[in-house]
């Protein structure tokens, strides 16, 4: 700098180091609002601390910290102007869509897939057709399909078969827009005793038989490690059939590092496999408030820094 000629050898340090702390700031800066290496997929609450209660603003602080997807379980629920309005933030904002609930929390008990009851069946695959109309609305390719409860009067085999059979019409409703259901298997041992699919190989079993691009796994990393771990194997395994992957530390189903699991290595295997899907943030927080905001933000960004 031309400064320097004429500045002392004392003031030319000086300059220097504020020159550097200057430029270290703005590299910091940067380095916080880059996009992440995969596709980290909030959901609503988990910023309202620091972005407020309003959604599409939750949505735009998002967007400014290098999120590039988000995801919405219960946007099924929502009035259609407020999923209009989502849409068109999002679209503003280039963020996509990920997954929403089409057939699950309310499934829960209910012997759909693995049973014989007509009534049920039909009912499945009618939520399925209505959540085509969300989807669209939404700019939504996947959605989410829990295949209800375990029958405990039936082989395990034959329930199986039940759930494939079940599965394909509802991939037939599916296919010709384009859209995904994505399974999810649920652990039984801390969240969701009881239900039919819990694990990877059956997940994988099952979307093999259904065969169609319309049925694939949902890979919900904390669900997974509570229920069977053998994570990165079982991704390589299942790799064909895997559609959408969720995150969360175990115990607690909070942010990275907050738990057991290596997410550092988890996500660098991921990116590795060339996966350009979304990872759906599907948990809470460890703290509360505000710094409970920018710790979760900081999770990522070191759990991402592979």
């Amino acid at each position: 700098m031309k400064r320097r000629d004429f500045l002392t050898a004392a003031g030319a340090a000086t300059a220097a180091a504020t020159t550097f702390a200057t430029a270290s700031a703005d590299d910091a800066s940067s380095a916080d609002n880059k996009p992440f290496k995969l596709g980290y997929a909030p959901h609503f609450g988990l910023f309202e601390n620091v972005a407020g209660k309003d959604r599409v603003a939750q949505l735009e602080y998002a967007a400014s910290v290098g999120f590039r997807d988000w995801e919405e379980n219960g946007m099924a629920g929502f009035p259609v102007e407020e999923q209009e309005r989502l849409a068109k933030a999002m679209e503003r904002l280039d963020i996509r869509m990920g997954v929403f609930v089409a057939y699950g929390i309310g499934s829960f008990g209910k012997l759909s897939f693995t049973g014989s009851d007509k009534k049920l069946q039909d009912e499945a695959v009618e939520e399925v057709r209505r959540s085509i109309e969300v989807a669209k609305r939404v700019n939504a390719k996947w959605m989410t399909v829990v295949p209800g409860a375990y029958n405990n009067r039936l082989e395990e085999g034959y329930q199986t078969a039940r759930c494939v059979d079940l599965l394909r019409r509802c991939a037939e409703v599916l296919e010709p827009h384009g859209l995904v259901m994505v399974l999810e298997p649920l652990n039984w041992w801390t969240n969701h005793p009881g239900l039919f699919l819990r694990k990877i190989a059956q997940g994988y079993e099952i979307c093999r038989a259904v065969d169609s691009p319309s049925c694939k796994i949902l890979f919900d990393i904390y669900h997974q490690q509570i229920q069977e771990g053998n994570l990165i194997p079982n991704m390589e395994m299942a790799w064909d059939e895997i559609g959408y992957f969720q995150s969360g530390d175990n115990p607690g189903r909070n942010e990275p590092g907050t738990g057991e699991i290596n997410y550092r290595n988890v996500f660098k295997f991921i990116k590795s496999k060339g996966f350009d899907g979304i990872i759906g943030m599907e948990h809470g927080k460890s703290k509360g408030g505000r710094e409970g905001d920018e710790a979760l933000l900081a999770a990522y960004r070191e759990a991402d820094s592979f």
